[in-house]
């Protein structure tokens, strides 16, 4: 699994945070636990392969955020108790 984190400029609600996973989740349709958090400016999610940065801050640009970067690293699943 990668994970794909993504900082974003200009969430300031909880609504904002919703609209940035509805257009991860049309971009991405693979994309699994996408969340977004305003107090950290960033969402982000997982997927079996790599995905085209530019491709999302495209879209994320398009509704009105300002996607600052993409960065993608592998994803190890922790076990019970985080093992």
């Amino acid at each position: 699994m990668i994970k794909t984190t993504l900082k974003i400029e200009g969430m300031m609600c909880g609504m904002c945070e919703a609209h940035i996973c509805d257009v991860i989740r049309k971009t991405i349709p693979t994309a699994k636990k996408v969340k977004a958090s305003k107090s950290k400016g960033e969402a982000s999610f997982l997927t079996e392969d790599t995905v085209n940065g530019e491709q999302l801050q495209k879209a994320i640009g398009e509704t009105g955020y300002t996607c600052l970067s993409v960065s993608s690293e592998e994803y190890k699943k922790k076990g019970l108790f985080g093992r």
